[in-house]
């Protein structure tokens, strides 16, 4: 899984992961979970992901709570993305908003993505 990228977002499941990938113009790895992680998985993912920028893009619903307590503990240093609770899941959510939230944490997206503001 690891392709040398420096960058990596943690993701719930495929859906997600088609969501993200469009938005994101440099190389980013994305790992889906696919809603739960084995401690052997979560091991592997430590070891390779240790020097790397991690970020966690879950569901702003129980599982994804869950989830994301999981992998604060074991990527204390990661940064987390919180998607607004109106959406719910990260595959629902506007592309617009998406881009304008993984931009916020300084991965580069596609500007055609990005909220255009307009003089009225």
């Amino acid at each position: 899984m690891d392709d040398g990228y420096d960058k990596v977002i943690i993701v719930e499941g495929k859906s997600d992961k088609r969501k993200v990938l469009p938005l994101i113009r440099e190389s980013v790895d994305i790992i889906c979970t696919n809603g739960t992680i084995s401690f052997s998985k979560m091991d592997e993912l430590i070891d390779e992901l240790s020097n790397r920028d991690v970020y966690i893009l879950v569901d702003a619903d129980e599982a994804g709570e869950k989830l994301r307590k999981q992998l604060k503990r074991e990527f204390p240093d990661a940064e987390h993305l919180y998607i607004d609770r109106a959406y719910r899941e990260v595959a629902t959510t506007p592309s617009k908003y998406l881009a304008s939230l993984l931009l916020s944490a300084n991965i580069d997206v596609y500007t055609e993505f990005l909220e255009k503001r307009m003089n009225l």
